[in-house]
């Protein structure tokens, strides 16, 4: 009987084994298959040898800062010998200390994952699984695989992993590890997220901060810098240790990096970025357009764009003052609200929106009280001030008449006139020098209010195109349309100088006359009849074109246009690029035309650098991500340039000038010459108390809807717009000299310090000769109104005859021309042209 036990024992341990044999085989088939099977899609790990990474784009300002970056994944690729020890070692002691020395997998590491993940699931069967990945597994799973938890997932994982460690280096998976994961704060790869928390290149981070953004990958939204300090530093601190266990660094290095505050900072941020938005978004719109939409967001573009960012923020600062300026002299619009019951008032006052991109120093207030004298105040954080009664005088109640002119209510006379008990309003701390005939206290404010109006300015070197500033309006964050560039609007007046010097390359010269009077000729559909006015509704008989430049007269230009003709008027519209297809009427002549800002400033630069047209450029270079340069604005080629060092033995060597002339050098200078005594006697006085040699030409439309200013010396034109953006009256007088000229002048009063005071360069063949400002008749120089005036070679007139012999000799445009040709038929003809012109008045 025993032995029959035993036997069946020992039968039933072979059958036994024989089964966990089998089913050994079976399972080792079965888990081939497996592998074969969910690997058998894997992708090719060569693949990453082939990798290039998105990087983001860079924006730099032509002096060098950095002022945007574009980017779908911020990241700044950086080569393995580029990265600094210490953060490499704090990488490795957080993530995978053994990583130079296992084939791929850790499977102890793995082991102590599995164990954590069966424990935490028995404590919460919805935790995750603790995978123990390498680094190795990490790129895998970054570049090849999703980021999910699956055993399938971690097969493929591991797979892949050891052919990688066959096909590549260390340094090399390192080197993608370290570039490629994502750390929070928009930032992909470490250099993106040094610069992003710490605004640090990796080789000026210290080890805290190396080992702060080494605490990062198992999860950046645990480790906030600003909403999870404390974890952040423990997680932070724990890193330190791990650096100390693997013999990194000492405990006393840990123990003092441990000690330090987690600062992190807003990059991209202040006055000098929120100054170049609108820059910013024009040059992206011109590199999404010429390069695509992939290229400029990860492509790991260089643009190297044309900005003076300290002249950017004097162009910001004197548009919002001037804007601001303009909507003070027509009113006030009212509160930003009204709060009915004050049970909380400063939460109630945080509660209500505030206008988005205020000026530094405004402030939300509340009203509180208001007596005859002053307005009580208070603030968000329940301080308190007042508005006095002389702050107030300016805010007579906003309003517009019958035909949309602005109008403004009565004066002032108490604080109740203008504010109620509950208002939410904007003001300002004022100070003695705001209002020296006051008393001015402290806790005294002044009220604000956002401009309606709105405008741009652009400036540019006028040799090169070169744009080093241009705001496209008060404030982009409350509207981002360009009006700089997109806005297109009549210029006006400023339109003239283009018309005079289509003049004088058809025979007239500076001192020809024309008559300033009544002019009538023939309209459209809409208007019978045209009739043209000066701004000051007074004719001033015969004046030289000078005058008629310098003080803008409408009247004398439309008579000038029509014995010019409107076809070389025309033409020169659309040669300086000012218009695409002119419509050759009398009104064009005084800029009824559509134009940019933008157009009309480069169009000014080709009369500043000698007749040469340049189109105005916002970018310099881009180079790709490996440093080619794929586009060059200034494509010249400087021979001689390219030496090792200049002794002074050779000349040094001359750069050819840029764009394509369009006008004469002579011709000009000319308008140049004029438009300089538009500024000291003329409609561009606002810039004469800058006290160096300038120019410039103002422009107003219709009804005052449009007003312009376009100002220049040697070196630097600016070019300023003021309009609403749907078109309505500026008021009465609300001129271009004195909407936009006051902004021009406060630009260029700073920027002008950088430029040296010097004349406007005489080109070769200009001939000067002194004459009589007001007649146009030859004078001596140091004679009261006796100027040197510049003309074409042989033009100028010789002492003893008349401006009005001058104009027989030597032509009015047309005019003078058929005369030559014609003699007396052209004559009869005129007067014929007059009588009719006599009939229709």
């Amino acid at each position: 009987m025993k032995l029959l036990t035993w036997k069946n024992a020992f039968r039933a341990f072979v059958w036994g084994g024989a089964a966990a044999a089998v089913l050994a085989v079976i399972g080792v088939i079965a888990a081939v298959v497996y592998v074969v099977r969910v690997t058998e899609d894997l992708p090719e790990y060569q693949q990453l040898a082939e990798y290039t990474p998105p990087i983001m784009s860079r924006v730099h300002a032509g002096d060098g800062l950095l002022i945007a970056e574009y980017a779908r994944e911020h990241r700044v690729f950086v080569p393995i010998e580029n990265i600094p020890p210490v953060v490499i070692e704090a990488y490795l002691s957080a993530e995978d200390k053994n990583f130079y020395t296992h084939g791929g997998v850790d499977y102890l590491g793995m082991l102590r994952g599995g164990i954590r993940s069966v424990l935490t699931r028995l404590r919460n069967p919805n935790a995750p699984l603790q995978s123990g990945s390498t680094i190795t597994q990490q790129v895998a799973k970054n570049f090849l695989f999703s980021s999910d938890q699956a055993i399938e997932r971690k097969v493929r994982e591991i797979v892949i992993s050891r052919r990688m460690e066959r096909a590549f280096t260390k340094d090399q998976i390192l080197e993608l590890y370290l570039n490629e994961i994502y750390l929070g704060n928009r930032a992909y790869g470490i250099a993106a997220a040094a610069l992003n928390y710490f605004d640090k290149s990796l080789d000026e981070l210290e080890l805290h901060e190396a080992a702060y953004l080494a605490a990062l990958p198992k999860g950046p939204n645990n480790y906030h810098p600003t909403r999870r300090t404390e974890n952040a530093i423990g997680r932070r601190n724990w890193v330190l240790s791990r650096m100390v266990a693997n013999g990194y660094i000492t405990q006393a290095e840990a123990e003092n990096a441990g000690a330090m505050p987690l600062e992190a900072v807003e990059r991209l941020e202040g006055d000098t970025y929120l100054a170049a938005e609108y820059f910013v978004e024009q040059v992206r719109r011109e590199v999404f357009s010429r390069y695509g939409e992939d290229e400029l967001y990860e492509g790991g573009l260089s643009i190297r764009t044309t900005l003076d960012t300290s002249m950017q923020l004097t162009a910001r600062r004197a548009l919002r003052d001037g804007l601001e300026a303009y909507d003070r002299r027509h009113g006030y619009r009212g509160p930003l609200a009204t709060l009915d019951d004050f049970n909380d008032w400063p939460a109630q006052l945080e509660a209500v929106d505030a206008p988005r991109d205020l000026d530094d120093g405004w402030r939300k207030a509340l009203v509180l009280e208001v007596t005859n004298g002053q307005a009580d105040i208070g603030f968000e954080d329940g301080s308190r001030g007042r508005v006095p009664l002389y702050a107030l005088e300016w805010a007579r109640e906003f309003g517009r008449d019958d035909e949309t002119f602005p109008r403004r209510g009565p004066a002032v006379q108490r604080a109740g006139d203008v504010l109620e008990l509950g208002d939410v309003i904007l003001v300002e701390a004022i100070a003695a020098e705001d209002y020296p005939e006051e008393t001015v206290e402290e806790g005294d404010y002044g009220l604000r209010q956002v401009p309606e109006v709105n405008g741009g300015i652009v400036a540019i070197d006028p040799f090169t195109g070169r744009v080093l500033s241009m705001v496209g309006g008060y404030s982009f964050t409350q509207s981002q349309f360009n009006r700089a560039v997109q806005a297109n609007r009549q210029p006006g007046s400023a339109f003239k100088p283009f018309v005079y010097a289509a003049a004088l390359d058809n025979g007239y010269t500076p001192v020809s006359i024309i008559l300033d009077a009544p002019f009538v000729a023939s309209g459209d559909a809409e208007m019978r009849f045209y009739r043209p006015q000066n701004y000051s509704e007074v004719f001033y008989g015969p004046s030289t074109l000078r005058r008629g430049l310098e003080l803008s007269r409408n009247v004398m230009t439309v008579r000038l246009a029509q014995e010019l003709g409107m076809g070389p008027i025309t033409n020169y519209g659309e040669r300086f690029g000012i218009y695409e297809d002119l419509e050759p009427t009398l009104a064009m002549s005084l800029g009824a035309g559509e134009t940019t800002l933008v157009d009309l400033i480069g169009a000014y630069a080709a009369m500043v650098n000698g007749g040469r047209l340049i189109e105005p450029s916002i970018v310099d270079r881009v180079q790709d991500r490996s440093g080619a340069t794929i586009y060059l604005s200034d494509t010249r080629e400087c021979v001689g340039c390219d030496v090792e060092e200049w002794t002074g033995n050779v000349a040094e060597p001359q750069l050819p000038a840029m764009g394509e002339e369009v006008i004469s050098p002579v011709t000009a200078y000319q308008v140049v010459h004029m438009l300089e005594g538009a500024v000291q006697r003329g409609t561009g006085t606002a810039l004469r108390a800058l006290g160096r040699p300038l120019g410039g030409k103002t422009g107003t439309t219709n009804d005052f809807r449009d007003a312009w200013f376009v100002g220049f010396s040697p070196d630097l034109i600016v070019a300023v717009y003021v309009g609403y953006d749907t078109p309505l009256p500026l008021g009465s007088g609300e001129a271009g000299g004195r909407v936009a000229a006051p902004i021009a002048r406060d630009f260029l009063g700073p920027v002008l310090q950088g430029y040296p005071i010097a004349p406007f360069r005489v080109p070769d063949g200009v001939a000067l000769a002194p004459i009589d400002r007001e007649t146009g008749e030859p004078g001596i120089i140091g004679r009261p109104g006796v100027i040197l005036e510049a003309f074409q070679p042989g033009t100028e007139p010789q002492r003893g005859a008349t401006a009005e012999e001058e104009t027989l000799s030597f032509g009015d445009g047309a005019l003078g021309a058929r005369r030559g040709q014609d003699g007396e038929d052209a004559d009869a003809q005129d007067a014929e042209d007059d009588e009719e012109l006599g009939d229709l008045y």
